[in-house]
């Protein structure tokens, strides 16, 4: 290595490696200050343990189904009204009877949910088995 006037390049050299430790310590440092929490619905995932409740995964792959999860999740998600939970929730399609899962922010969001679903399925083939978990309540600042 060639020295320039008055050794510059070694400054320059240990003023990197400095600077690359330090973002190295810091990335490496702030992954351990994120806490980890429980997801929302671990008690609900063990109901949807049971044979006899229909899950995702056993949703039917016929063109019918397929056509009725599609359109129903299209109109949820066209509801920019709606919260996160609400686009997120489960839509379950067997047979042409339809099943929705998850939590929601409020009774009117399950219900509007509820109504799409039932505009796409029709009256009486739509089970709502969703669950109204309210936005946490926030700390006022005096």
């Amino acid at each position: 290595m060639q020295m320039l006037s008055g050794g510059c390049t070694n400054v320059k050299i240990r003023s990197l490696l400095t600077a690359g430790v330090f973002v190295f310590a810091l990335a490496v440092g702030s992954t351990g200050l994120r806490a980890q929490t429980a997801p929302d619905n671990t008690k609900v995932n063990k109901r949807d343990r049971s044979k006899a409740s229909p899950t995702a995964d056993n949703a039917k792959e016929n063109q019918t189904d397929r056509d009725i999860m599609q359109k129903i999740r299209k109109s949820i998600m066209d509801d920019k009204s709606l919260s996160t939970y609400a686009h997120n929730v489960k839509v379950i399609s067997q047979n042409g009877s339809v099943t929705l899962k998850g939590p929601v922010r409020s009774d009117a969001e399950k219900q509007t949910i509820e109504q799409k679903a039932a505009e796409v399925a029709g009256a009486g083939k739509v089970t709502n088995q969703l669950s109204v978990k309210p936005a946490p309540k926030t700390k006022k600042t005096t």
